[in-house]
């Protein structure tokens, strides 16, 4: 077999490449992936060092930081699969995180392996599993630590409104693509479920009383310029969700005023597209507490300024649930979130109400369980939800 090609995967990132893998080498590759197989390169993997900027100040990795790299990785496979025949070129726009989880923690000095194989495509979009690996290069230990499913769309070069058909791939087994189907119509129906909180605010207080809302919630004002941009002049669906996950932090941060760390991301929803030159406000406020963990509701409004004509909007949601962390990495107690207004309580139960469901659905995997040595790291599924078109 020929010896693969080395690419990078991003301009100013000399220690970042993407692997470029024929279908038979990516089965060896990544025995969890099930993909199709197809004529065009069906897996890549991108790595990259984690750096002092890329983490906490207890040298965690932040959420973040892997969520961008596995959009990345994400965008690169579907923008080559779509432009893989003779037609309109285009880039593939992501549409939807479904799924990802995070198993273990990843720290400075370790390689981040992300590796991104398509699994299903239907006749406007792209399904892509990604797989996250840790190594410590000290030792050569690797260990699995996120898993993540993401949806694209091919959008027109010539005109962005404009939805492409994404080429057929052809599957090894009848079932792949069956279910695939399936899992292509569940997303569209869940996507539904989240658009009546899209005209949600949240408004300052003044003199907070400490374990309020009010107290720890916060807010970041970001320019988007041309770094943060796809070919359009669109914000990267994976620049978005660090911002969120900053945010986020900021607001389980001041709640318990020790160190803390993504625990999950339990539903993204990406509600409209974000230009070049638009200012965004992404908002956090905390909506549950249990024992040990904090539900954090962050909101991302942009307002494009250069373009009188339209006015303020809401691009994406997100809940996002942290743990507090000693010095030694074991997981704490939280403060109690004290809510106040009545729609502090309503959204407290409606946290609470996916805090149990989520519980159940952990202890009834043993499987996952038996993937989360815990502690010290808390014993938490990460999931991820939102918009497609």
């Amino acid at each position: 077999m020929a010896r693969p090609g080395l690419i990078h995967s991003a301009p100013g990132l000399p220690d970042t490449c993407a692997l470029l893998q024929p279908p038979a080498a990516s089965a060896a590759a990544a025995p969890s992936m099930s993909g199709p197989d197809v004529e065009t390169p069906s897996a890549i993997q991108i790595c990259r060092i984690m750096r002092p900027d890329d983490a906490n100040v207890a040298g965690n990795v932040h959420g973040g930081t892997i969520l961008k790299m596995i959009e990345e990785a994400g965008a690169i496979i579907s923008t080559r699969h779509c432009n893989s025949q003779n037609g309109e070129r285009c880039v593939a726009a992501l549409a939807r995180v479904e799924r990802t989880d995070f198993l273990s923690p990843m720290c400075i000095g370790e390689v981040a392996h992300v590796s991104a194989e398509i699994t299903y495509t239907s006749k406007h979009s792209v399904e892509v599993q990604v797989n996250v690996m840790s190594e410590n290069i000290l030792t050569g230990a690797k260990k699995l630590t996120n898993k993540a499913t993401l949806w694209y769309v091919p959008l027109s070069l010539k005109n962005v409104d404009k939805v492409l058909e994404v080429p057929p791939v052809v599957y090894s087994r009848q079932e792949q693509e069956e279910e695939g189907r399936k899992r292509y119509e569940a997303q569209k129906l869940e996507r539904m479920e989240t658009k009546w909180r899209n005209g949600d605010i949240v408004q300052p207080v003044l003199n907070p009383e400490p374990n309020t809302v009010s107290y720890s919630q916060s807010s970041l004002i970001h320019l988007v310029g041309p770094s943060d941009c796809t070919l359009h002049g669109f914000v990267h669906g994976g620049v978005t969700m660090k911002l969120m996950d900053e945010v986020a932090g900021i607001v389980a941060a001041r709640h318990c005023k020790t160190n803390i760390v993504t625990a999950s991301v339990d539903a993204i929803n990406f509600h409209d597209k974000i230009r070049k030159g638009c200012v965004i406000t992404i908002s956090g406020r905390m909506t549950f507490t249990s024992n040990k963990s904090m539900e954090i509701e962050v909101l991302v409004d942009a307002d494009p300024v250069v373009d009188s004509s339209q006015k303020r909007y809401r691009a994406a949601s997100a809940f996002f649930t942290y743990v507090s962390l000693s010095q030694e990495g074991r997981s704490l107690p939280v403060p109690q979130l004290v809510p106040e207004t009545e729609d502090e309580k309503k959204r407290f139960e409606e946290g609470k109400g996916r805090y149990l469901q989520m519980k159940a659905k952990r202890q009834g995997h043993p499987w996952q369980r038996a993937q989360c040595p815990f502690p010290p790291w808390p014993k938490t599924q990460f999931t991820l939800r939102a918009g497609v078109v």
